[in-house]
């Protein structure tokens, strides 16, 4: 499905033209230059439909307004007029889209991807996107103006419209001195080291909920009424709760009156400043205070977290530097395996293999999650005698993980043999620039569309393909070794389900590049001796692309064949995956099947990347009913700085909750509750330079290595030979590009072949069969390993992929 270009009906603004039909998606543009005074546009009010958030389904009917660029909804026009609000939308700061056949609105916030339908008529439609577009222009028109008017409004805040407006005159007087110095504190340049502006914003976003959490506690527990702004908005039910911090339950009256203590603590100077009167009674002098006192604990609040957040990356960067070194002065691979095997013997469960208990040392590694979140859990603790004895507590009961380079080889491994391999450890050439490359200009016509039919400049590619990354998510494998040795089942379903989230965690750095697409009939291995399996994957089919896995290992098997669907929103991308993960367990006749989760990757054209993974995954054992596993990836919420964060429950035949686990899919996860949960997995620490080789972890810096002795063993289709994948890695740009139009004709002409002559592809190592979900997918064939060592594939008849 092609498109046009766009063409423009004015100077301030228009949207992109196109020739073929309605059901293409149309991007609408933004305004292209200062327009001066624009009229303000009317107000445009009514029900839509709207797609239910995360983790909801569904389409649901909302009341929306529009009014001055900016869409607020609620469950009824009566709840917009109280103030009840369910979302706010800066429509002059979203990326809009439409399909008129569906009549069907996207905005792309960056954070949140709204998807509204009118189906009611053609005409409302067209009224509602005439009118989406004259307040897009007018909110950017505003916005080019006076650039203050993008923070006075927050798409995350449920301030009334009449206090916006009030701030507004507050900010822009003209008489007190103060006024100078209000000026000089608009929120996003309050502290411009940051880096990103968007976090610092989310930050003051929850400190703004939790001043009003820490309000509505002390109205609780104090005689006089407080009367902040009481008349101008309402605080939202949901907001009355207050944050998930404020939200602990109390076990005791002792608890309720340490609260109390607290927030009075916090608040020495509060009580004449909080009983003020309505705002519609201030004087102008005392809401200019009230304003400069909230910005000052704004200011504070950001100092704060900036220079604790600098502390803790120069920490981190020192800690990845000390494991570096001593890594490269780490004793023979003989005296290691001796140790671990020494170690191993006095181990009576394999089980307990990956965790020991904490000490002061290991406390130095804990990550940031969980110092950030220790508040969750001791908000009632508010004497210095209380916070020792919790202290004390931590060390004793939270347990740490263990970190072995070389893993399960004498229990896991295949082979008769220690086979110890010298692996690199950085790539030959560092990741080159891609600021040349404008992205808007190839995906803009693509808007809805599934991006892997589109063709990208490989300076936007990262040395490895798709056949890679399934390798990558094998790494922590001594997962499987671990649930393979357990008798507990309930224990078992944990380990499983830890190494699923596991295979997430490589994708952390890697927003900035995608990988290569494989060719049809492309495959890749990865044998670890060390790791003690062996990997196989093949590019089963090219339309649609499906790659299919096969990894096994004395102590498991696993295959799998995934689909993924890229579709791009104007500012985020989303990737779908399709298919099941399967996993055997020999010792116990287990056979495990998951989902993968949605993928999303954010601020694509503009900013600092970011990825994120969300939704429900669902672990089921095939061969038992025993029990059964569910993983919650937690969407990222703007009001909070929480992210990455993952939850689980192991669950029994009659939906009793066995085990809990938590943690963030990106750092680790542990089992329990806390203080006294254990580590049951950590992921490996980043080379120190990994920011210069695409965020590749140690692993994912081995995968692509070829040496003399493999180059004899593998056949020509192995992603290794592949010359455009391998001119990037070396950072010859030209050549890569050059290289990868050639095999991508190559690959067209053998297509064309096959249709001419009525052929279709069939996969060398993998089958489509049933298996016990009673589900089609692909399967091994279980002939590479035997072909690989007798006769070799050197003499056999392959396809010319490159």
């Amino acid at each position: 499905m092609t498109s046009t270009s766009p063409t423009h009906s004015d100077s301030s603004g228009g949207s992109s033209r196109h020739d073929s039909h309605q059901d293409s998606w149309e991007i609408v543009e933004g305004l292209k230059a200062s327009s001066g005074n624009i009229q303000e546009p009317e107000k445009q009010e009514g029900f839509l439909l709207k797609r239910r958030k995360w983790p909801m389904k569904g389409w649901h009917k909302r009341y929306f307004l529009l009014e001055k660029g900016i869409l607020k909804y609620a469950k009824r026009g009566a709840d917009l007029k109280k103030g009840k609000l369910h979302g706010c939308i800066d429509v002059g700061l979203s990326v809009m889209s439409i399909k008129t056949k569906t009549k069907a609105i996207d905005l792309d916030t960056n954070n949140n991807i709204y998807h509204l339908k009118e189906l009611k008529s053609q005409e409302l439609f067209d009224d509602w996107v005439s009118k989406l577009r004259h307040h897009r222009v007018f909110r950017q028109n505003e916005i080019a103006m006076d650039p203050q008017e993008r923070h006075l409004f927050h798409p995350s805040s449920h301030l009334s419209p009449s206090l916006n407006d009030s701030m507004r005159q507050v900010l822009l007087a003209q008489p007190p001195p103060l006024e100078c110095l209000l000026l000089r504190l608009p929120l996003p340049y309050i502290h411009p080291s940051l880096s990103d502006l968007e976090e610092c914003e989310s930050y003051l976003l929850e400190l703004n909920l939790l001043l009003k959490s820490m309000e509505v506690l002390h109205r609780t527990y104090s005689a006089p009424t407080i009367s902040l702004m009481a008349s101008t908005y309402d605080i939202p039910k949901k907001e009355k709760k207050g944050p998930r911090k404020w939200r602990a339950k109390s076990t005791s009256k002792d608890s309720k009156k340490d609260s109390k203590l607290q927030v009075r603590t916090l608040w020495p100077w509060s009580k004449g400043m909080l009983q003020l009167p309505m705002v519609g009674r201030f004087s102008g002098e005392k809401l200019m205070c009230l304003v400069f006192f909230c910005l000052s604990i704004s200011l504070s609040a950001c100092q704060v977290h900036s220079t604790l957040r600098s502390a803790y990356s120069s920490l981190s960067a020192e800690r990845d530097r000390l494991k570096h070194t001593i890594d490269l002065q780490a004793p023979p691979p003989a005296q290691v395996m001796g140790l671990k095997t020494g170690y191993g013997s006095d181990q009576p469960d394999g089980s307990r293999l990956l965790v020991h208990q904490a000490s002061n040392d290991s406390r130095l590694s804990i990550p940031e999650s969980e110092f950030f979140d220790a508040p969750e859990y001791q908000l009632t603790s508010s004497s210095s005698e209380n916070e020792a004895s919790d202290d004390d507590s931590y060390i004793s009961d939270v347990s740490d993980c263990i970190s072995m380079d070389t893993g399960y080889s004498n229990e896991g491994g295949r082979s008769g043999g220690l086979q110890v391999t010298r692996r690199r450890t950085t790539l030959p050439s560092p990741q080159p620039s891609s600021s040349s490359i404008s992205l808007w200009n190839i995906l803009k016509n693509n808007i809805g569309k599934d991006l892997s039919k589109v063709a990208m400049p490989v300076q936007l590619n990262e040395p490895l393909n798709t056949l890679q990354r399934l390798c990558e998510e094998v790494e922590y494998s001594e997962l499987l070794d671990t649930a393979n040795n357990t008798q507990d089942p309930y224990q078992r379903m944990v380990y499983v389900a830890t190494f699923a989230i596991s295979a997430y965690a490589s994708s952390y750095q890697r927003a900035g590049s995608k990988p290569f697409n494989p060719l049809l009939g492309e495959t890749y291995e990865c044998d670890r001796p060390d790791k003690g399996f062996r990997f196989l994957a093949e590019q089963v089919s090219h339309h649609p692309p499906v790659s299919a896995c096969h990894c096994d290992s004395k102590n498991f098997t696993l295959w799998q064949d995934v689909r993924w669907k890229n579709k791009f929103w104007g500012k985020s991308m989303e990737i779908v995956p399709m298919g099941t993960t399967h996993v055997t367990l020999p010792a116990f006749g287990d056979h495990y099947e998951w989902n993968k989760v949605t993928s999303c990757i954010h601020n694509i054209l503009s900013g600092q990347r970011w990825i994120e993974h969300y939704g429900e995954m669902l672990i089921k054992n095939h061969n038992s009913s025993e029990c059964q596993c569910k993983v919650t990836f937690i969407k990222a919420r703007s009001w909070s700085s929480a992210v990455n964060e993952i939850e689980g429950v192991v669950t029994d035949t009659r939906g009793r909750v066995i085990h809990t686990f938590f943690g963030k899919w990106h750092e680790g996860i542990y089992q329990g509750d806390p203080p006294s949960a254990i580590c049951i997995w950590r992921a490996n620490p980043m080379p120190v330079d990994q920011d210069q080789y695409y965020g590749f972890t140690q692993f994912a810096m081995e995968l692509n290595e070829l040496d003399a002795s493999l180059k004899a063993l593998l056949p020509p289709t192995d992603t290794r030979f592949r010359l455009d994948q391998r001119c990037l890695e070396e950072g010859n740009i030209e050549g890569a590009e050059e290289q990868k139009q050639r095999i991508e004709q190559l690959q067209r002409e053998r297509r064309k072949v096959l249709e001419e002559n009525n052929v279709i592809h069939t996969p060398r190592f993998f089958k489509y069969a049933c298996v016990k979900s009673k589900d089609e997918t692909w399967v091994s064939t279980n002939t590479y390993w035997e072909q690989r060592k007798d006769p070799g594939f050197r003499n056999e008849d392959f396809p010319v992929l490159w």
